[in-house]
């Protein structure tokens, strides 16, 4: 065991000691230099991260064994260089030392010259997938320049936003309202991306009028950027580019509004926004990227022409609609989803539907062209399929009505849907002289959990029970 010790010279001193070895024979162990390794003993040389890394391993320990006294290091013991804590805080964060990423950033802080440097930092942690790291430098950043109305505050705001998204709606929520009053100071590309996140985040919150809005500022902006670019034959690699060609953006703000208007049970608004977002007679750049969107939006075109006849109760397009779906497998639960609910509205019996993909009713996250569906609109909609595919077996007079009652009662409370809990609670009351003692148990648990969320109508709903 080694000592623990104020430094890490003390601890390898005393290594030595214990082992009885000379200096040249831990330089030959740990592969450093045998003068090099004298001067950082007898502290005439700082310890750069190599040397921590290579004496950490030829003494045997953990690779962060001595992260909390390299802070020190870096600091009390010689002056601090960016050369040695960049890679210092690249490595805690791969390893997952926030504590020393903090001790690092707040002494860093006090001189604001370091701002820029901990935010390219950050930014390659946000790219490499390291978020909680990431997070931490947005904030500590954001708050050394909350006065300076920069656009890299308004990049770690954005940054924040991304980072807070999940599955707690009350919580996306508010970092939609926090990064909303930053977005006009980010550069447009970037504009871009930031208003298609919160469109996904107020459309899967059912705030349609907003998420309407900010659709129709998509487009707008997309549009300028768009004939911008084409009337001056810019290159793109001369500026920032957003995360999809200019064209997704054009077309994924009819796709939402079609969408909208879907909610709205407005079927032939929505097939209007599906004619919009299918013409391909002013794209000018027809790139590799470019095709492959315009492919996406097609197929999308076409599956939802054929939902929205199905969804204004054409019942004949049904078995059309089942087949050009069956082999979009990325496709099959949103469109199970919505025929459930067309059922439930016409009163169409659809078991044979459910039978032939029942294998798609568990929910998961569905890749597409694009990567996943956006996290928060698919696990609403599962809420709701829950829901729908409960009503259907109660107007059937199936046994598992109250599973899946229940099953989206808890998916419900725990994305804080207060509509879809309140509609499984008068459900499953409504009909609760017919659910077994099991069924009561579990429900009353789940009422307990709903409570907790402190919404008023979620008490007044279940205040007798």
């Amino acid at each position: 065991m080694v000592p623990t010790l104020t430094t890490i010279r003390d601890a390898l001193t005393g290594y030595l000691s214990q082992q009885k070895m000379t200096i040249n024979q831990f330089a030959g162990q740990s592969g450093i230099n045998s003068g090099t390794l004298s001067r950082l003993i007898h502290g005439q040389q700082p310890i750069a991260m190599n040397h921590l890394e290579r004496i950490t391993r030829a003494m045997g320990l953990p690779e962060d064994h001595f992260y909390s006294l390299y802070v020190e290091e870096c600091f009390d013991h010689s002056p601090p260089t960016w050369r040695r804590l960049r890679p210092f805080l690249v490595r805690s964060a791969e390893l997952g030392r926030l504590d020393c990423i903090e001790q690092v950033v707040q002494q860093l802080l006090e001189k604001l010259t370091y701002a820029p440097m901990l935010f390219e930092v950050a930014e390659g942690l946000f790219q490499e997938g390291l978020w909680q790291a990431a997070e931490l430098l947005y904030k500590n950043v954001s708050d050394s320049e909350k006065y300076q109305n920069s656009e890299r505050l308004a990049l770690c705001q954005y940054r924040l936003f991304r980072i807070a998204l999940g599955d707690d709606q009350t919580r996306n929520l508010q970092a939609a309202h926090i990064f909303e009053c930053y977005l006009d100071k980010l550069d447009e590309a970037d504009q871009l991306d930031g208003i298609k996140h919160l469109v996904n985040v107020y459309y899967s919150l059912h705030k349609w009028e907003k998420a309407d809005k900010l659709a129709q500022d998509m487009l707008h902006l997309a549009t300028l950027r768009y004939n911008l670019q084409r009337q001056s034959n810019r290159r793109m690699g001369e500026e920032k580019k957003p995360e999809k060609p200019l064209c997704f953006y054009i077309y994924y703000s009819h796709l939402m509004r079609a969408s909208i208007c879907e909610e709205h049970n407005d079927f032939t608004s929505a097939l209007k926004f599906v004619s919009l977002y299918t013409d391909t007679s002013w794209i000018q750049k027809d790139d590799k990227e470019a095709k492959r969107t315009i492919a996406q939006f097609q197929e999308w075109g076409k599956a939802n022409t054929l939902l929205y006849q199905v969804m204004s109760g054409k019942q004949d397009v049904l078995s059309e609609y089942i087949e050009h779906i069956s082999t979009q497998r990325d496709e099959l639960f949103v469109a199970l989803s919505n025929i459930l609910a067309s059922a439930n509205r016409y009163g169409w019996n659809v078991d044979h539907v459910l039978e032939r993909f029942a294998d798609y009713i568990p929910y998961q996250t569905y890749a597409t062209e694009f990567g996943e569906y956006n996290q928060l609109i698919i696990s609403d909609q599962h809420t709701r399929f829950l829901v729908e595919l409960a009503a259907y077996y109660i107007r059937n007079k199936r046994n598992e009505e109250f599973s899946f009652v229940l099953q989206s009662l808890e998916s419900a409370s725990k994305i804080n849907n207060e509509s879809i809990a309140l509609a499984c609670i008068n459900m499953f009351e409504q009909y609760r002289y017919e659910a077994g003692q099991e069924e009561l148990e579990r429900y009353k648990l789940l009422i307990r959990t709903v409570k907790n969320s402190n919404t008023k109508n979620f008490y007044s709903a279940s205040s007798s029970l």
